[in-house]
């Protein structure tokens, strides 16, 4: 099975409601699409969103990536010998990583075409149904409290509630939506760098001292940040998980070995792809630090790829990957089936994905 071609393409999928967070607003999913052909026809799809405030891709620098330097790279490869398409694709160009997780999931799904399973079952298949919390957009607690509750009755028994734009009205949006969902719901917060680090352990012992019982605070400062980060990680009780200042396996090994954070969030974009995230999740298991899988605002071809790593790997206990249920339709047919807060796995080879409607080739 040799790659005979890499067709780039574009999607645009509206949002449900528009997703504000503390240095982002966002209404539709704009993705790149890259498909991956080869000579026996079988097709590999891989998608990359352009997150620029925090990977630092945007379409234009994605699209240019893949066809001026990944595609000719990894061209001719044959799918069987897996590591050298790798070695190719993450030598092909420095960073990049969105551009490189498109190309590294359409070869993942060729891989799995290849031998004819599913990839979270090459992957370990540790269990086939995983649940996903839903983010809450930071408002104002009114409106907070009523996506809160909406989200509720759908099912979802895990809150991620964004803050980090103001710290006391982080506090009342808190207490809002806990008085208003009970002590059943958890929460998890996450502050997309909002805060200075004594400005985080102030906030953070405040929302503890209120009995807000918040399961976890994500990213509660600057990226760049890792003395910070474990400033805070030290002084309050709840445990702080690392996002945006995990990007490769070297700051993934600084973080575990400086106990910088309690917890590790894994997106494929931000790794580069499968492969890399794999690194990643064997230094977490060393250190016995437990990994949360994220998305960015992705439609769901890079969101079932992330659900089959999910799936595969014990250490892996949290799951955020909301991103195919925020979009107002799905465009992808086939992969995993994403109902609500639940998503089930499909045993069809790769990903299972069968064609992606609506694509505007490039």
């Amino acid at each position: 099975m040799k790659i005979t071609d890499i067709r780039l393409g574009k999607i645009s999928v509206p949002l449900k409601v528009r997703f504000k967070t503390a240095i982002r607003t966002v209404e539709s999913v704009e993705d790149i699409i890259a498909e991956i052909h080869t000579d026996t026809g079988n097709i590999g799809y891989g998608e990359s969103p352009p997150t620029g405030v925090i990977t630092g891709d945007t379409n234009l620098s994605i699209i240019g990536a893949i066809k001026d330097h990944i595609a000719p790279s990894i061209k001719g490869c044959d799918i069987e010998n897996f590591e050298e398409s790798m070695i190719k694709l993450h030598s092909s160009i420095v960073g990049n990583t969105s551009a490189k997780a498109a190309i590294d999931i359409a070869l993942y799904d060729l891989y799995g075409q290849l031998y004819n399973a599913p990839i979270y079952k090459i992957l370990g298949g540790y269990r086939k149904n995983i649940t996903t919390d839903i983010t809450i957009s930071v408002n104002n607690p009114d409106e907070m409290v009523r996506d809160s509750i909406n989200a509720i009755k759908l099912g979802y028994k895990t809150l991620k509630v964004k803050v980090g734009k103001d710290s006391q009205m982080d506090i009342k949006r808190l207490v809002s939506i806990r008085n208003a969902v009970g002590n059943n719901i958890d929460i998890r917060i996450d502050a997309n760098q909002g805060w200075k680090p004594k400005e985080a352990i102030e906030t953070l012992n405040k929302m503890e001292y209120l009995g807000l019982d918040l399961e976890l605070v994500e990213q509660p400062v600057a990226a760049y940040d890792i003395e910070g980060m474990k400033l805070v990680t030290d002084n309050v009780n709840i445990p702080v998980l690392a996002d945006e200042s995990v990007f490769s396996e070297r700051d993934a090994l600084e973080i575990l070995q400086k106990r910088a954070a309690d917890l590790i969030n894994i997106k494929l974009m931000k790794t580069g792809g499968i492969n890399k995230a794999l690194k990643i999740i064997t230094m977490a298991e060393i250190y016995d630090v437990e990994c949360m899988i994220g998305c960015m605002l992705e439609a769901k071809v890079s969101v079932n790829a992330a659900a089959h790593l999910a799936a595969s790997k014990k250490i892996i206990t949290k799951i955020d990957l909301d991103g195919p249920v925020l979009c107002e339709i799905d465009p992808v047919i086939g992969g995993s089936i994403f109902e609500n807060a639940n998503i089930t796995l499909n045993n069809a080879p790769g990903f299972g994905i069968e064609r992606i409607e609506g694509i505007e080739y490039i």
